[in-house]
């Protein structure tokens, strides 16, 4: 009996002994499907973001809000000296990223994952795959494809580059956040001692 309580603790704590898996065979796996890979980086940058810049006592009600929920945008949401903040959290499009010689030139998608109707402050609606501005705080860029390092650049919502696509009037470009965004990685020389 007690060998079999092990084994369900092992299948409720470890993904790789619940599936079968060893860990070059799920290495393999996601290596050889790019679009497990990101979908997988997204999540596990979401984490590691979380671990990093925000499990801190200054702040409070650190949440995750549903995947699913299209009215609520950002993967963190967090209180901060009275006020909340949402954080959406993307990654680089690591088939876009050059090194140049003083860093990394590179892009980010900065859209939502399904299309949805949006609405727009003269009352008119697109369906469309663009975030609104306003519509989360931060943006969290994680950096991992550059150098295999869990780094993120932050902008606020209201510095992104709005969207340019013809077929929306001036004034839905100007409410929309363009969806792939250009970014730049300069890399400091260390200093020896």
């Amino acid at each position: 009996m007690v060998a079999d309580e092990k084994i369900q603790q092992l299948k409720h704590e470890n993904i790789l002994y619940r599936w079968g898996l060893t860990v070059e065979e799920l290495t393999y796996i996601v290596d050889a499907n790019p679009s497990m890979r990101g979908l997988m980086l997204g999540y596990v940058a979401e984490y590691k973001l979380r671990k990093i810049h925000f499990e801190d006592s200054r702040i409070s009600a650190l949440i995750k809000d549903d995947d699913h929920d299209r009215k609520s945008k950002g993967d963190i949401r967090f209180n901060y000296r009275g006020k909340s903040f949402r954080v959406e959290c993307k990654s680089l499009q690591t088939n876009l990223v050059k090194k140049t010689t003083t860093g990394y030139d590179a892009t980010f998608q900065c859209d939502a994952s399904d299309s949805r109707v949006v609405r727009f402050s003269d009352g008119s609606e697109v369906k469309t795959t663009c975030l609104l501005v306003g519509e989360f705080d931060i943006v969290a860029v994680n950096m991992f494809a550059l150098e295999e390092e869990w780094r993120f650049a932050f902008a606020l919502n209201s510095d992104l580059p709005r969207s340019r696509y013809r077929k929306y009037s001036e004034l839905q470009q100007r409410e929309l956040i363009a969806s792939s965004i250009k970014i730049s990685y300069e890399l400091v020389a260390s200093f020896e001692n």
